[in-house]
């Protein structure tokens, strides 16, 4: 899945500075090495995290913080990361989130504990969050001519939607014959070998006009949705009627609140209202936002399935999920010819169903069953819909869009996926904590059968987490379906609002 932003085009002013023949070429490559850091990093954890949870003695209840507090700081900060980069400077600001990425990747790899790798988790994203819009924004000062520029971003969407699928191969192979620490230190050298090379050929560009920034905004929208994943981890391990979850989940309603009531009186917003509540985009957002949910847990669950359950090696496992990036590009392919065909309300509607029925798929695992038999016909089926998904998903957000909020538009897709899949992954980690549980209660008569049961418990917890996957896709097929009017007509013009990716 793409890890991206944009910036609107209105608003980029560069130096005129003349441009060296091939410094551009070479400032793509620094770009899309930045690129494969941030969407490698949210992956190469994934089959190193069975590992990494019995080194640091990580408990199943927390471990869902390895992915999450990086997606949740990533897509939290996005906005404001966006602004930032907009009026200190691009340059500056893709250079510094460079070397922050390397530091909290060191960070992360030497992490002596569970509590300084979730913290190092959450400031890859948050370096990450600041680097990605500024090197779209750079990308599109560097390439002003129609055809490079085609080129340019076909380079960098291939980066975006293969990233994935490296991370979770690298993070196998890394895994398997290094150690798990490793999935975090491979990024600190490539990150300053990168910030120096941008620093040698990426021009420097920044935005005009009013600097201020939505503190207020991103504080009380970030605090928000770290309290509502904090409430979930509380849930799995304190109970849902707990004080703890109860007290973390109101005060994750009051500041997400707060956060609507400020955006709605704030001069500068940094989610402008108006963006989200067209009828279109918001179908859109919300879906995305569902998708993330839905989606994200899947890695984490599968991972530990043909690990723990199945046998397999880290390395083995990377290989596993493969198919997923198979089943993207086919759907990819499949969706972009039929768009202008049939419009995005369809294509969603159909690609998010097909996914759904994958995921009732995998609710079939059991202790026994094979990868061929049952894991790989389901990836197929859930990526080739997800892949039908992504580009109608992305037009949509932008059909309708003000110039001047094209940036914000387009980045709200990724903003909304990657909450979505911190949320979700919390929520679907706190269910499979809870549905073993139970399980282990209504089928152990004694205590001698818990070990017996365990393995049982184990997959069972699995199917349930998947069974409410399939529930969340399903219920973003029909939001899809409801609100998502767009004509073919619409989508064409929004393929020609001027964005910076």
């Amino acid at each position: 899945m793409s890890i991206s932003t944009s910036s609107s085009r209105d608003a980029l002013t560069t130096p005129d500075i003349p441009e060296k023949s091939g410094s551009k070429w070479l400032a793509l490559a620094v770009i899309c090495v930045s690129q494969l850091l941030i969407v490698l990093d949210a992956t190469i954890v994934t089959v190193a995290l069975p590992t990494a949870q019995n080194a640091l003695h990580i408990s199943d209840a927390n471990r869902q913080w390895v992915m999450t507090a990086y997606t949740l700081a990533f897509g939290g900060m996005l906005l404001l990361g966006g602004r930032i980069a907009d009026y200190t400077g691009r340059k500056r600001a893709f250079i510094i989130g460079l070397l922050g990425f390397a530091a909290a990747s060191a960070l992360g790899g030497l992490a002596p504990n569970a509590g300084t790798l979730f913290a190092a988790r959450a400031l890859q994203g948050s370096f990450g969050a600041l680097m990605a819009p500024a090197a779209l924004s750079l990308l599109t000062v560097a390439f002003t001519e129609a055809k490079d520029r085609a080129r340019a971003f076909g380079v960098y969407g291939a980066i975006s939607g293969g990233g994935g699928a490296v991370g979770l191969l690298l993070g196998g192979l890394l895994t398997e014959y290094a150690s798990w620490r490793w999935t975090l230190l491979v990024s600190a050298p490539i990150a300053i070998v990168a910030a120096l090379a941008a620093a040698r050929f990426v021009r420097e560009s920044r935005a005009e006009g009013n600097t201020r920034y939505d503190l207020p905004g991103a504080l009380t929208s970030s605090a928000g949705l770290v309290a509502l994943v904090y409430g979930f981890t509380k849930a799995a391990s304190d109970g849902w009627g707990s004080a703890t979850t109860i007290g973390f989940l109101v005060a994750a309603g009051v500041l997400l609140v707060a956060f609507v009531v400020i955006e709605l009186r704030s001069s500068h917003p940094l989610l402008p209202m108006r963006v989200v509540l067209d009828r279109n985009r918001g179908g859109s957002y919300l879906s995305a936002l569902l998708v993330g949910s839905g989606l994200f847990g899947v890695f984490l669950f599968l991972t530990y399935y043909l690990q723990l359950t199945l046998g397999y090696s880290a390395l083995e496992t990377g290989v596993a999920f493969l198919p997923f990036t198979v089943g993207i590009i086919l759907g990819a392919g499949f969706s972009a010819q039929m768009l202008t065909r049939v419009g995005p309300r369809i294509l969603m509607f159909a690609g998010l169903l097909l996914a759904a029925g994958g995921m009732v798929l995998l609710t079939r695992i059991g202790q026994d069953t094979g990868f061929w038999s049952h894991v790989f016909p389901a990836e197929l089926i859930i990526s080739f819909g997800m892949g039908v998904v992504f580009g109608p998903m992305s037009n949509t957000a932008l059909v309708g869009v003000a110039n001047h909020d094209a940036g914000v538009a387009s980045a709200l897709i990724n903003t909304t996926q990657q909450i979505g899949g911190s949320l979700g992954t919390a929520l679907l980690n706190t269910i499979f904590t809870s549905a073993v549980a139970a399980y282990l209660v209504d089928h152990a008569t004694s205590p001698s059968q818990l070990n017996a049961l365990q393995g049982e418990a184990v997959v069972h917890g699995y199917t349930v987490a998947f069974w409410v996957s399939a529930g969340i896709i399903g219920a973003a097929a029909f939001i899809a379906l409801a609100l998502v009017k767009a004509s073919r007509k619409d989508v064409a013009s929004a393929e020609a609002v001027p964005v910076a990716a």
